[in-house]
């Protein structure tokens, strides 16, 4: 299994694909042209694939008492720290420094996908993906899209689902 995910991200996978890879879970990959222009990463990936906002969650990193936790919200709304910190059993929430962030999930601001991170982090899963069949959320860079069900993402980051997600 190591040479065949070594083998597809020298052939430009990201750790995100190569984790889904090895997991042996079903997913679909969409590239886009990213514009660094554009206001919102999310909303971005959404209209570059057609898909609802409500489909495309976007990862998020924020501290919870002093401990790196990561929120996946749908693009269309945006995470209630409140709940995010109650979620994790938790106080306090406040987003991470961005580039602490970066360095620890080994992704830049706008490719942080909820898988394959250099250091896997307590996760929580807006409780609104159970709605759909599949999400899409980032596959590891700007302008790559992985598409797969809420159900495999929760398992492979061994999420928590609750509502973190503010409309």
């Amino acid at each position: 299994m190591a040479k065949k995910a070594k083998k597809q991200q020298q052939s430009g996978g990201t750790p995100a694909t190569v984790a889904l890879t090895a997991a042996g879970v079903d997913f679909t990959v969409h590239a886009y042209d990213h514009d660094p222009n554009h206001p919102s990463y999310g909303e971005e990936a959404a209209e570059a694939m057609g898909v609802s906002p409500d489909r495309v969650f976007k990862t998020l990193v924020a501290d919870v008492d002093g401990a790196l936790t990561v929120a996946v919200v749908p693009v269309a709304g945006s995470l209630d720290l409140k709940a995010l910190a109650s979620a994790v059993g938790g106080k306090r929430a406040a987003m991470a420094d961005p580039a602490l962030a970066e360095r620890t999930t080994g992704y830049v601001r706008g490719g942080i996908s909820p898988l394959g991170q250099r250091k896997r982090l307590p996760t929580v899963l807006d409780d609104s993906a159970k709605a759909h069949t599949t999400i899409c959320v980032s596959a590891g860079r700007r302008g790559l899209e992985v598409e797969l069900s809420p159900t495999a993402l929760a398992e492979l980051t061994e999420a928590v689902l609750a509502p973190i997600g503010r409309t």
